[in-house]
């Protein structure tokens, strides 16, 4: 991570708790000759419009009125839901996913696949099983948390 999303997520840490929300993914990127500081939040029964306006506030005045400045430059502060397909950035967030549809990447090419979407059957410390379907045929896959690169919920078609 960049020292800007380390030193902005240790600054927000207590708000979150404070405000009941989970920041669930934080990005700090430039785009063209803008620099966006986006964060996806929830809560238990879900954000909705009127909780990232909430958020962006109580944001903002946290950022604002930090010392030293976290973002020298001038930036937009965006605050969004997470959406269907959230992403899943920490090994507990995978643990609390079971049961549910995700897909995952990975760094290497296993059993062929660089990618695969299944339904996630177990998650613990050191390993995770996903029941995926190769044609008709429903498989499991046993994977680590290392072969991982990149994981999210994912919609079932």
């Amino acid at each position: 991570m960049s020292k800007v999303v380390d030193r902005v997520s240790e600054l927000l840490e207590a708000l979150f708790v404070q405000e009941g929300f989970e920041l669930v993914d934080i990005e700090y990127v430039k785009e063209g000759k803008s620099w966006f500081l986006r964060l996806a939040i929830d809560k238990e029964n879900g954000v909705d419009l009127n909780d990232c306006a909430y958020m962006s506030e109580k944001i903002g005045e946290v950022l604002d009125t930090a010392e030293p400045d976290p973002i020298p430059q001038a930036y937009y502060l965006e605050v969004m839901s997470p959406g269907a397909e959230r992403p899943l950035k920490t090994k507990e967030a995978i643990q609390q996913s079971v049961g549910q549809y995700v897909h995952f990447s990975f760094y290497r090419e296993i059993k062929g696949m660089k990618f695969v979407e299944g339904e996630l059957k177990e998650a613990s410390d050191k390993e995770l099983t996903l029941a995926y379907l190769d044609k008709t045929q429903e498989k499991l896959l046993k994977l680590t948390y290392e072969d991982i690169a990149k994981a999210r919920l994912a919609i079932k078609f």
